[in-house]
């Protein structure tokens, strides 16, 4: 049999070294995740393991950006699939479909990324791109809608001084303006996509909703609607 490379051979302890990290998220949570722990699960010294992660926030923020990239494909997919690409409504229910299917089959890493944060962490610069990724789509959806000339479906509240302004953080990331009015409402429809999400699976819609697959449609159909998508 051939011998790995070194390269070959490290991508494989990382790889391993993430698996099990991930295994431990379900177990304990982030808050107590142990990289001594981790060492004895893939047979290896702590001292090695921190040759690959030099600390525990860096591990950390590794399992925090394979996470997010994994959620940025399934969402990236789910868009891609929709052929007619005018069918901006299709390609808005694909994209908050794929988040709740991935937050389902992935809960505690989803926890990871937009539950409580983890005392005495900081994510870095390394984890914005990853997890632009997302919120990418929707303002990709709220430009091709701006183009389209989609009529907002309902009464639209004025925009504010403040609001403009406060908008003004989003605007650089836009490669065709969109308007205040519409950006407010795509806001409001990506916080509300993963608010529900969030109450799924923390439980707290539990014995209130009934159908979650139900409500989750219902839901987007009003955004939908809301965003003149229809």
């Amino acid at each position: 049999m051939p011998t790995m490379s070194r390269a070959e051979n490290r991508a494989e302890q990382t790889s391993a070294i993430l698996a099990r990290a991930r295994a431990q998220l379900a177990d304990v949570g982030p808050a107590a995740l142990s990289v001594r722990q981790i060492a004895r699960d893939v047979g290896m010294v702590s001292s090695a393991v921190y040759r690959y992660f030099p600390s525990r926030d860096e591990l950390l923020t590794a399992l925090i950006v394979e996470a997010y990239d994994e959620l940025g494909d399934a969402v990236q997919a789910a868009d891609a699939g929709v052929r007619r690409r005018d069918d901006l409504a299709k390609r808005f229910l694909a994209v908050c479909n794929a988040i709740r299917d991935w937050a389902r089959a992935n809960p505690h890493e989803y926890a990871l990324l937009y539950g409580s944060p983890v005392p005495g962490y900081a994510a870095p610069d390394d984890t914005v791109s990853p997890a632009i990724r997302v919120s990418g789509a929707f303002l990709s959806l709220a430009q091709a809608s701006e183009q389209a000339g989609d009529e907002l479906g309902a009464p639209t509240h004025a925009v504010t001084t403040k609001e403009r302004k406060a908008l003004d953080g989003i605007r650089p990331a836009l490669e065709s303006p969109v308007s205040d009015e519409r950006m407010v409402r795509w806001l409001m429809a990506w916080s509300t996509v993963f608010g529900h999400v969030s109450l799924e699976l923390f439980g707290h819609m539990h014995r209130g909703i009934l159908d979650y697959d139900a409500h989750f449609a219902q839901v987007n159909g009003q955004l939908v609607a809301d965003l003149g998508l229809a």
